[in-house]
């Protein structure tokens, strides 16, 4: 990436976390953290981020529907649908779409599986606090998904992870 498109990358992404951590906070019941690309880029991994992907619970990502109910985008499915499932929602707040899995499974050898973060930091963009799953716990989540994609972030975090102290 040149420094432009990494420039406008950083704007899209802090961008979209202004517009919808304050709601998180101020909205969610339960524990909710940031996943995927922008969680990659959070902690340091030189991601291309196509999406803001937020993990509530099913009741948080129902409340967040109705608060951001004017943002969504209803025509919106999922490409992975068969191998996972969730109480999905997908927003938009400008250039970064926002998606929103309550209660997110997995299908695996075992049927559906949650998808839950064990251990979790705190990353300050723009004076937010913005919850996302420490290194090793993205490595753990990326892994179980097994799409390219996420091998592709694993090998960017399990490079920062052998770096850190």
């Amino acid at each position: 990436m040149i420094w432009r498109e990494l420039d406008q990358q950083k704007s899209a992404v802090t961008d979209a976390l202004v517009a919808t951590v304050p709601d998180l906070h101020r909205h969610c019941r339960d524990p909710w953290t940031v996943i995927g690309s922008v969680a990659a880029y959070l902690a340091g991994a030189a991601v291309t981020v196509a999406d803001l992907d937020v993990l509530t619970s099913v009741r948080d990502a129902q409340t967040m529907a109705g608060q951001w109910q004017a943002h969504r985008d209803v025509d919106y499915m999922p490409a992975d649908g068969p191998r996972f499932r969730s109480r999905f929602a997908r927003f938009h707040f400008g250039e970064l779409p926002v998606e929103v899995m309550g209660g997110l499974e997995l299908s695996g050898v075992h049927g559906w599986v949650p998808v839950r973060i064990g251990a979790s930091t705190r990353v300050d963009i723009a004076g937010l606090s913005v919850p996302i799953p420490t290194i090793a716990e993205q490595i753990r989540v990326l892994e179980s998904f097994a799409r390219p994609k996420d091998f592709e972030r694993v090998a960017l975090l399990k490079t920062l992870h052998a770096r850190a102290p």
